[in-house]
């Protein structure tokens, strides 16, 4: 107990430097100008006499006077602009009292001008954090520790190295695969250990993945989906990114989607697996292997279910629409955007259901081989 403790934390140490490495090497330089600054502000009054209401919806600048909580500029009022477009996805409309991220334009030690960027949200999402450590350290203890490294580090891969490895325009697949490796052997290694369990996980989830990969390939195409009904895709072309491949980007977000659910079950299965084995320590390779397929059968029966709830529950109102609109089922399957999503779903299913077999038939072989 004490050995695999030991080998836990070294694997920590070893995970942390190599997170610090890739957060390194994968910073994308700074873009913005040095002389724009964001602050959290205050909102002290405003002006909506450029605003025109129609509905729920407003067009226009509002204008408001903040005051600047923090930074050298803290505690100064000044004006900031408010520019609304209609769409309620993006705009917001300020009230007195709201505090609010703010840019400012400052030149030889002045605030030129300033804008309003968005509520601030931090403070609750903080909140709503700490709860989620709390619970998961109290009820998990040690193993909850090191699912919270694991969180973060998968949080520190995608953002410092996935993220600006694609808008570097690296081949969204390839760059996706190795991510995938990093991230899959952080959450599973730091969790399981460097054992057997966790090789088998490890291993079961991986196929799982690269047969999600090579289906997504083999019907992407023939589906006609090019990758741009992902939310802002347009907008992030538009930004002067033209020569970004969309349709492998989308064919990553469908892998990437499916790694979670997948590790979940290549854990489920090598766990249970493995208590099979210690209960009883004479069982044959067979018989490891069909209780492995009972386990997997049951975990698939709801596993599936939660990437269609997943899903779908992120295009809530577009069935409502579509629901209002009396749309025909054919003419709902076939739109671009549904179409996209049922892809997204199925494949990942086809991956998830995959992982099972594979990891069972893995684990039966290295859990009976030192006795074969």
């Amino acid at each position: 107990m004490l050995k695999k403790k030991i080998v836990s934390i070294l694997f920590i140490i070893i995970s942390l430097l190599i997170l610090i490495t890739i957060v390194t090497v994968g910073n994308k330089p700074q873009t913005e100008p040095s002389n724009i600054i964001e602050v959290k502000a205050e909102v002290l009054k405003m002006d909506d006499s450029n605003i025109i209401q129609s509905g729920i919806t407003r067009i226009g600048d509002q204008s408001v006077i903040i005051r600047i909580l923090e930074g050298k500029f803290k505690g100064k009022e000044i004006r900031a602009a408010n520019h609304l477009i209609g769409k309620m996805e993006i705009d917001n409309y300020y009230s007195p009292d709201d505090i609010v991220i703010a840019g400012l334009l400052v030149e030889n030690d002045d605030i030129i001008s300033a804008k309003t960027i968005d509520l601030y949200r931090q403070g609750n999402l903080l909140t709503l954090f700490l709860i989620f450590v709390l619970c998961l350290i109290v009820f998990a203890k040690f193993v909850g520790l090191k699912a919270l490294i694991s969180f973060i580090g998968c949080l520190f891969v995608i953002y410092k190295f996935l993220i600006p490895g694609l808008l570097s325009g690296k081949s969204p697949l390839v760059l996706t695969s190795i991510v995938l490796i990093i991230m899959t052997a952080i959450i599973i290694f730091l969790v399981a250990g460097i054992t057997k369990k966790g090789v088998i996980a490890f291993i079961g989830t991986m196929c799982g993945l690269f047969i999600t990969m090579g289906l997504t390939l083999v019907f992407g195409a023939p589906l006609g989906l090019n990758g741009m009904t992902a939310p802002f895709a347009e907008t992030l072309l538009y930004t002067g990114y033209m020569d970004l491949n969309m349709q492998h980007i989308f064919y990553s977000a469908i892998v990437i989607g499916a790694a979670g659910a997948a590790m979940d079950i290549g854990m489920d299965i090598a766990a249970s697996m493995e208590e099979v084995k210690i209960k009883k320590p004479d069982v044959d390779m067979k018989e490891l292997v069909e209780s492995g397929f009972n386990v997997g059968r049951s975990v698939i029966g709801t596993m599936t279910t939660t990437l269609l709830l997943a899903y779908s529950g992120g295009y809530l109102t577009l069935l409502m629409l579509f629901m209002e609109k009396n749309s025909s089922l054919e003419r709902i399957i076939n739109l671009k955007i549904v179409s996209a999503e049922i892809m997204r779903t199925l494949i990942g299913s086809i991956g998830l259901v995959l992982v099972a077999p594979i990891t069972a038939i893995v684990a039966g072989w290295i859990y009976t081989y030192e006795r074969n």
